[in-house]
């Protein structure tokens, strides 16, 4: 159900062709909003170049697919296309078509939709007959569609942001990367725009791909929302799109030509790795420990730690209202799962819709909890520590005001397009040097209540 003026721009980036006939593939096709916006483009001014087409149009709906037949058919009574609307589920067709070595189309442009597969779903075991591992429908439909592109066939599709990092796309973006040449970018700035009739949760993007393509420059366009009013387009090195060192081949989107202010900056160089740092996802997965937890600390349990538990730069525990407890036995069930008490940063995994900021850190004080010998940390945070052990107090510190500095944020944003900050997110990070940190943490521990532009300032004088 792709807005009009989407489908417009999306069939706008397809460059001139020189064939004579052009193959075209629409996959969860709806209504047919994107096929007609592409065949608008046999009479448009800006045409295409070849003179007939062929469409063939994925629809399951029995509702949406009259429809679409009726749309094609207008087409097809005055124009030089012919057309072929499926019923069949797309993605055990393509694999049958990609395992008989057939690759027809020249074009495809697609809106696929957006849900989870299962790791023992009977789409996840057909995928894996082709090579193509991915856990949403969305990445599933785009990599078939990909498999079955001629070679230089043009894909165009509008995809959530959340393929582009995160350790479940990345067989994803590696075989995109693979397989294809990465053209254009284009980001919405805007969650809530793009799709006003829809309850949209992450960022969407429209990528262009050119099958077998030889990688170039890559061009990104943004725009406020479906208006495109405030459209702005730049080209940059694929350098700045995937950086070469990356082994988890991340997708940025830089918003412009200028650089953030962490890449410009000189001393903040390090990885984690570098300066005796790990972070991880919280051990503790509440529904399988629950047994073992309780709203109520008592004797023979030591806190366990929420997102909620953090406001601010403040630690409030135990907390009234947590939903499934503050407190976790101490036994030899839960005793693996828990970290020696000492001073951590944690992040939060998730931040709310339209949030301000994505990542938000707080320190972990020893002395909040002065009778616990261990924590518990629950998955929805991420925590930093050293060898799964607390690290000294001013390292603490100074990672916290690190990671609370608005040119961190900014810089975060540039290549996460969803509400998750993944532990492999900022463990490619790059950061100061740990004496910087713990210099900087002296600072903050100094200064008593810090604001914004307190941390900010600090930072510009850590970046030299």
């Amino acid at each position: 159900m792709t807005p009009a003026p989407v489908a417009r721009f999306m069939a706008s980036l397809f460059p001139p062709a020189t064939q004579q006939v052009c193959h075209l593939l629409d996959a969860g096709a709806g209504v047919g909003a994107l096929s007609c916006a592409f065949l608008d483009r046999l009479t448009s001014a800006k045409k295409l170049g070849f003179q007939n087409a062929v469409v063939e149009a994925y629809e399951i709906d029995d509702a949406l697919r009259s429809h679409l037949e009726t749309t094609l058919a207008s087409y097809a009574g005055r124009l030089p296309v012919t057309y072929k609307v499926l019923s069949c589920d797309f993605i055990p067709e393509a694999v049958r078509k990609n395992l008989q070595g057939l690759r027809p189309f020249s074009h495809a442009i697609l809106n696929p939709p957006y849900k989870k597969i299962n790791s023992a779903s009977e789409h996840r075991l057909v995928l894996r007959r082709v090579g193509i591992e991915t856990v949403n429908l969305y990445s599933a439909f785009v990599a078939l569609s990909l498999a079955l592109m001629q070679p230089g066939g043009q894909l165009v599709a509008i995809i959530p942001r959340s393929f582009c990092n995160g350790p479940y796309y990345r067989p994803f973006r590696e075989f995109l990367l693979r397989h294809a040449a990465l053209r254009h970018l284009h980001l919405f700035g805007s969650r809530t725009k793009a799709f006003k009739d829809d309850d949209v949760l992450q960022e969407n993007i429209i990528v262009r791909l050119e099958r077998d393509g030889r990688q170039g420059h890559v061009t990104v366009s943004n725009s406020t929302d479906d208006s495109f009013a405030d459209l702005s387009t730049h080209e940059h090195p694929f350098n700045r799109i995937v950086f070469p060192d990356d082994p988890e081949r991340f997708i940025h989107v830089p918003p412009s030509l200028a650089r953030s202010a962490i890449e410009c900056a000189p001393g903040i160089c390090f990885s984690l790795s570098e300066i005796g740092i790990g972070v991880s996802t919280g051990p503790v997965v509440d529904f399988r420990l629950q047994e073992h937890i309780q709203q109520k600390p008592s004797r023979g349990t030591v806190p366990l730690l929420y997102p909620g538990h953090f406001t601010g730069h403040t630690t409030r525990w135990p907390k009234d209202g947590i939903k499934r407890g503050n407190a976790i036995k101490l036994n030899a069930a839960t005793k693996k799962w828990l970290y020696p008490n000492g001073f951590y940063t944690v992040a939060r995994r998730f931040s709310a819709k339209e949030e301000r900021r994505r990542i938000v850190a707080s320190v972990v004080t020893p002395a909040r909890f002065p009778d616990a010998l261990m924590l518990g940390f629950e998955n929805h945070l991420n925590v930093f520590h050293e060898d799964k052990r607390g690290l000294p107090e001013n390292l603490a510190h100074g990672l916290t005001a690190f990671l609370n500095t608005t040119a961190v944020d900014d810089h975060f944003r540039r290549f996460n397009g969803h509400t998750q900050v993944n532990a492999t997110d900022l463990r490619l990070m790059k950061y100061p040097s740990r004496s910087a940190l713990i210099a900087l943490g002296k600072w903050a521990r100094a200064q008593g209540a810090l604001t914004q532009a307190m941390l900010d300032d600090q930072l510009k004088t850590l970046a030299e």
